[in-house]
């Protein structure tokens, strides 16, 4: 690179001899520039502070010289005499033609040619060798601050035809310097590690692979004083101090370490803690609110989450701009700390206007009907909250954010404004086979839990062959009245024509149709309860391989019932998102009855519930757990065989096959008309009427993914079976799951991925069974698209 000293020497020398050339005044009669490429005539003039009739002597000369160089666009300014005539001999500074970066990885070259640009390199622009070196060593300090201390920047300046340069950053990044030892000095109520524990920065460790926690960053440093500083007096040393940090590179640059030196103090206890200002609110209710009590050990974390609890109180009264804060009064003395909470309420604020933005496509009152807080009222902490926790409840938006903003002009309204990003709401799915006995099979669904931006839920199924046609239609408005009272209703069609395949696979199909209606009713803004009525007409078609188990059920109950049910439902949910939760709980209850007057007279009772448990900010582990029982009733010897629960797969115990696990069927004997006896001896899972499984999950981010929202992984351990306790005699004989025997339980371990797409969620599981009991059947990769875990 041209050294920069000789360049500005050589200026100044040029100025002083244009000086001296001129030292005898005369009047300007006109001002001729020599030298202009790029830079217009009309450029210099501005610059220039003389004009035609000026009185020029020495220093109207020095003015006008030093005018045009700090213009920026002359390399050499030369100024001469003809008479009265001023002559300016111009030197312009070389364009960048272009700007060639190697050797960086760890910043991307976008990001080094923007910081370029801002600092005034970029192609087309006037190159000055100032701001090049200036940049050298601004780039020289970022990789230092990434703890790459070896790394090296050189520049080099090619000079190109017409007055025209290219730029060459050559760059030597270096390896990033390892943390090999951390120590914390003059501390004596904690122990060393613990305090080392609390930071950030590790030293090298098995994990550091992964977590790259070992690389020394100025700011993470700073990060972790804070929070040692914040160890300290959220304990009670309200007057420790962080005397020094020494951070020593080793000769080769590669290792570092850190050393923190602490004057720890006396520890403090609380003598006194008061409340002064405008409360607003009985002090008695206020008092209620501290969490922190005389005699306590002083916390400055516990002072500050008391000034926050008073000031949400007072923001659900109206008091949107309150301003609470814990005042200590230390007595060095007697080492206590009196504490003062001082209360300014500001003028209680009115919501002026509700207003949401990025909803392109949910309407607006989708969002408007799940609003707590009202326009004209006062702005509710609580109801702002709670408004913005229900939008994130409907499962349509990957975030939801808001904002509350004065009114200008005004000091007692505010507007609120609801932010939202949306995502898939929904799943798509579509077929097209040929199977040789079957013919052309054609099949597709669509559910979407948000269609056409309404709010409103809509399933369609359908698939049809040769052999088999299966429609299916389901619709819920959740605010069928504007109190929140949901109506759902749905249909189906399914039936089977096994004359028309010519190989026999089955043992039995239900041509099915029906349906029926659903109300929901909310009882709080966590519960609500559920009512249903509906129809249903199923025929039995037994195969030729028909168990025995199905022919003792149609043997009493015939192969054709119409049954009409009815349900009632409790279910309650403080989960804190519609899709991919990690805070709050849910559970609800169901009991499905087919009513008197039916065909077949049966219940099913089911019991789930979830609970989240936050690690931290990021993790946290996931409890499930499902009961159901069903059984038959009034007339009804048994309960019907395609009623029964299943378990196994998504839902219930992955890495085993779906619907594999429980009782078996016993096989084909063939001694019934029209039927074979299976020559495989295969037992079909046959399920049962008690459902036990659950598990608890691992909630955690994936590595190397920056947006996780739209991304769940876990590891699960899952565990789970069904059970009969009316299984046949000869089931009893051969299978374990027919007595509940929680030793007979199915479990395992894995791990899992869900990710929300345009086509819905595809979820998929890698796991081993951990407990297998006899007759399941494994399933180590399972993949499903439309469920989530």
């Amino acid at each position: 690179m041209k050294p920069l000293l000789p360049s500005l020497l050589l200026s100044a020398a040029t100025l002083l001899a244009a000086v001296s050339a001129n030292a005898e005044s005369f009047t300007l009669s006109d001002i001729r520039v020599n030298g202009l490429q790029r830079v217009s005539a009309g450029s210099v003039f501005a610059a220039l502070p003389l004009d035609v009739g000026s009185q020029v002597d020495d220093k109207a000369l020095a003015e006008a010289s030093r005018a045009l160089f700090k213009t920026g666009f002359f390399e050499n300014i030369e100024l001469g005499r003809d008479g009265n005539v001023l002559v300016i001999t111009l030197t312009e500074r070389p364009t960048i033609s272009s700007i060639v970066l190697s050797g960086n990885k760890a910043i991307k070259s976008e990001d080094l040619l923007k910081g370029l640009a801002q600092a005034g390199l970029s192609e087309g622009e006037i190159f000055q060798r100032a701001t090049l070196e200036g940049l050298r060593n601004e780039l020289q300090r970022q990789y230092v601050a990434q703890g790459r201390y070896s790394a090296e920047v050189q520049t080099e300046v090619v000079t190109q035809p017409r007055n025209r340069v290219t730029l060459k950053v050559n760059i030597k990044e270096g390896s990033v310097a390892n943390i090999v030892h951390i120590n914390v000095v003059g501390n004596n109520a904690f122990p060393t590690d613990d305090l080392v524990d609390l930071f950030e920065l590790k030293t090298t460790n098995w994990l550091s692979f992964f977590r790259n926690d070992d690389k020394y960053s100025r700011e993470k440093l700073s990060g972790d004083l804070e929070r040692l500083r914040s160890y300290y007096l959220d304990r009670g040393y309200i007057h420790m101090d962080i005397r020094s940090t020494q951070v020593s590179i080793s000769p080769d640059k590669k290792n570092v370490y850190i050393t923190v030196n602490i004057e720890e103090g006396e520890q403090f206890h609380i003598s006194e803690v008061k409340l002064a200002g405008d409360l607003k609110l009985p002090e008695e209710e206020l008092r209620k609110l501290l969490l922190v009590q005389p005699g306590q050990i002083f916390s400055r974390q516990v002072m500050t989450l008391s000034s926050d609890l008073i000031t949400r109180r007072l923001g659900n009264e109206g008091y949107t701009f309150a301003n609470v804060s814990g005042m200590p009064l230390t007595d060095d003395n007697a080492k206590t700390v009196a504490l003062t909470f001082y209360v300014e309420p500001g003028k209680r604020a009115y919501v002026s206007r509700i207003n949401f933005r990025g909803n392109t496509k949910t309407a607006d009152e989708v969002l408007r009907r799940e609003m707590r807080q009202m326009e004209g009222g006062w702005a509710s902490t609580y109801l702002i909250d709670q408004s913005k926790l229900r939008l994130e409840r409907l499962g349509f938006f990957k975030e939801v954010n808001v904002e509350t903003v004065p009114v200008p002009g005004t000091d007692d309204q505010v507007d609120v404004n609801y932010t939202v990003e949306e995502q898939p709401s929904g799943s798509i799915s579509a077929s097209i086979g040929y199977a040789q006995n079957a013919g052309l099979i054609l099949g597709g669904s669509l559910s979407q839990s948000n269609f056409l931006g309404s709010g409103n839920r809509v399933s369609i199924g359908l698939t049809r062959s040769e052999y088999q046609q299966r429609y299916s239609f389901s619709f819920v408005d959740p605010y069928w009245t504007i109190d929140g009272v949901s109506l759902g209703y749905n249909m189906f069609y399914r039936s089977t024509d096994y004359d028309k395949l010519n190989v026999d696979v089955s043992s039995y199909s239900v041509d099915s149709y029906g349906g029926g209606l659903t109300f929901g009713y909310p009882i709080s803004e966590t519960a609500n309860l559920s009512f249903g009525l509906s129809a249903q007409q199923d025929k039995i078609k037994t195969g030729r391989y028909t168990v025995d188990e199905i022919f003792d059920f149609t043997d009493k109950e015939g192969k054709q019932y119409l049954n009409y049910k009815a349900s009632a439902g409790w279910a309650e949910s403080t989960l804190n998102r519609g899709v991919f939760a990690n805070r709050g709980h849910a559970q609800s209850l169901v009991l499905d009855v087919a009513l008197p007057g039916s065909d077949l007279t049966f219940y099913k009772l089911n019991y789930r519930a979830q609970l989240f448990t936050g690690l931290t900010t990021r993790t946290a582990l996931r409890w499930h757990g499902e009961i159901g029982y069903a059984d038959a009733y009034g007339s009804t010897h048994k309960l019907p065989f395609y009623e029964h629960y299943y378990a196994g797969g998504f839902g219930s115990v992955r890495a085993f096959k779906d619907d594999t696990l429980g009782p078996r069927s016993t096989p084909s004997s063939g001694t019934r008309p029209g039927t074979l006896r299976d020559p495989d001896q295969d037992r079909l899972p046959f399920g049962g009427n008690l459902l036990i499984q659950g598990g608890v999950e691992y909630l955690f981010p994936l590595p190397f993914i920056k947006d996780q929202r739209q991304l769940r992984s876990v590891l699960f351990w899952d565990l789970g079976n069904v059970f009969d306790t009316n299984c046949s005699s000869v089931q009893k004989k051969q299978s374990p799951a027919c007595k509940v025997n929680f030793s007979n339980m199915a479990s395992s371990v894995g791990i899992g991925v869900t990710w929300i797409t345009a086509m819905g969620p595809i979820s998929f599981s890698v796991g081993t069974p951990i407990k297998k009991p006899d007759d399941s059947e494994t399933q180590i990769f399972q993949f499903s698209l439309g469920q989530t875990f």
